[in-house]
């Protein structure tokens, strides 16, 4: 799933949603720089994990995103390991 918010709101809404649920590695919100056009876009990447943190910003539906270029916005970093390693559609 996707959202164009800031991301200070995500990680209000997210950390006490992931802490109640007991931290786990699987739940992550990833941030990527789109280029395109004239603008370049902030995009912001739920894991299926976050997919209550991604219904309270209205995010939509996207697939898996490639690893390359993410950044870890909320979660911890067990996370890359949990939901990239392994997948055969990743690239570090």
């Amino acid at each position: 799933m996707w959202a164009d918010i800031p991301s200070e709101e995500i990680k209000q809404i997210f950390q006490p949603i992931f802490e109640s649920a007991g931290s786990p590695a699987e739940m992550a919100v990833f941030t990527r720089n789109e280029e395109g056009g004239l603008h370049c876009e902030w995009v912001a990447y739920f894991s299926p994990a976050a997919a209550e943190v991604a219904k309270a910003v209205e995010a939509g539906p996207c697939k898996m995103p490639l690893r390359e270029g993410l950044k870890l916005l909320a979660g911890d970093g067990r996370c890359w390991k949990a939901l990239f390693e392994g997948n055969p559609t990743q690239h570090s």
